[in-house]
């Protein structure tokens, strides 16, 4: 990794000029430039203080149209060529388009994908947000994300927005006493959530490790008054209530609000990280709350019944999608494909729940010693996260497509029957 003071000085160094033309149209130098700047002052601003290391570091833009790259410094592979303050190139179609930190030609980058959000709020978020994410692994604070497949059912998705409801209440409280009262009102519904779902603490424990504290840092980082904040991170308690699922957007919700609140009640809790607490218990130590309130009492604060009447009509609704997906990619033909060193993309917002056999992706793309999948129409990737399968029903072998996927298989890789007749396994060359 590069030196800690360095990343910040080669951002700020970007300012100087733009290049006359870059190599490639899709991605163009003075808007790259200015995601570069940025995110150069992003991390002035922030001058290391958050985690105590400055965010910035390696940059890739990519364009997922044709792969251009603009990049804010050279690669270590020597792939990527100087045009003006710039580096261009093309990314290679193995390599997985994210937002992400990525490993590619010698160098760990920051990888984020082409255009970002006009919105200059949600921009600076989403940059900070992903800067983060590069130096995550180093503050010891990446965790493997569980599967939360509760968030999809009646009860966790109803005690998750009234929990939702108390944290923005919480955080557009206009004294303490009214802040207090809120949080333990959110922390109530959690403790309910987490009362009746044997798994939940631990699972919602670490994505809002890995994607919670990455969103509050976005938010924290990336907004300059605390203002913009409170008001950023009010809105996303709405805004995901949208989401088609919970199971992954849940954090970028949750994060920012409790990461906010707990500045107030306890600047030094990013230090305490270490421990392995979640967000909702290091809140509560530094209220020192007691014991949490009937969550069932306190409902009637935040619902006037019509949440729970919406809520209990999508899991109706929910049932039936849950047969469907059984039939298309468990009771019916699959293809089965491995996820031995995988990578893959996707919108977190949309993943559906199958009990306990997995979760159901409906677009993806997914890389791996395989080659690659595309899916427009649903994948299901076991709880293991050791094999994904798509459904075989009417599959064009010859070309490697099927409802809604299509298929590149590396180099000596086949396609060979499986163990039920009409499934299918992709299969890795003999040794």
């Amino acid at each position: 990794m590069p030196h800690s003071s360095s990343p910040a000085l080669r951002c700020l160094a970007l300012s100087i000029g733009l290049a006359a033309s870059p190599a490639f149209a899709a991605i163009d130098a003075e808007g790259a430039m200015k995601v570069f700047q940025e995110a150069a002052a992003i991390c002035a601003r922030d001058a290391g203080a958050l985690w105590g290391r400055t965010l910035c570091g390696p940059m890739l833009l990519v364009d997922p149209d044709d792969n251009a790259i603009a990049a804010n410094q050279a690669d270590g592979g020597g792939a990527l060529k100087a045009s003006g303050a710039i580096f261009t190139g093309r990314l290679p179609a193995s390599e997985i388009l994210a937002n992400t930190p990525v490993q590619w030609s010698g160098t760990p980058w920051t990888e984020m994908l082409w255009p970002l959000p006009d919105d200059a709020a949600r921009r600076r978020v989403m940059i900070a947000h992903e800067l983060f994410h590069r130096i995550q692994p180093e503050l010891g604070m990446a965790r493997l994300d569980g599967g939360n497949q509760h968030l999809d059912t009646l009860e966790g998705r109803y005690l998750l927005q009234l929990e939702w409801r108390a944290l923005a209440k919480a955080l557009a409280a206009p004294d303490a006493a009214t802040r207090r009262a809120a949080i333990a009102d959110a922390l109530a519904f959690r403790h309910e959530r987490h009362r009746l779902f044997a798994s939940a603490a631990a699972d919602e424990g670490a994505l809002e490790a890995n994607e919670g504290v990455a969103e509050y840092t976005g938010v924290r980082a990336g907004l300059s008054t605390p203002q913009a904040r409170t008001s950023y991170a009010i809105e996303d308690l709405s805004a995901f209530v949208a989401a088609p699922s919970f199971v992954r957007s849940f954090a970028y919700a949750t994060g920012p609000a409790y990461g906010l609140l707990l500045d107030q009640a306890d600047p030094g809790w990013r230090d305490k990280r270490g421990g392995g607490q979640r967000l909702d218990q290091l809140l509560a130590a530094a209220l020192h709350l007691g014991a949490p309130a009937d969550a069932k009492a306190r409902a009637a604060a935040y619902d006037d019944g019509s949440l729970r009447a919406s809520e209990t009509k999508r899991d109706q609704e929910r049932t039936l999608r849950l047969a469907a997906m059984r039939e298309r990619f468990v009771a019916g033909p699959v293809l089965t494909l491995p996820l031995t060193h995988s990578s893959y993309q996707f919108n977190p917002q949309t993943l559906q729940p199958l009990d306990e056999l997995g979760t159901v992706y409906p677009t993806l793309r997914l890389a791996g010693d395989f080659g690659v999948l595309e899916v427009e129409d649903g994948a299901l990737m076991d709880k293991a996260m050791k094999q994904a399968t798509v459904s075989a029903a009417g599959i064009d072998a010859s070309n490697l497509k099927g409802p809604g996927w299509r298929l590149t298989l590396n180099k000596g890789w086949t396609i060979q029957p499986g163990a039920r007749k009409g499934d299918l396994v992709a299969t890795p060359p003999a040794r």
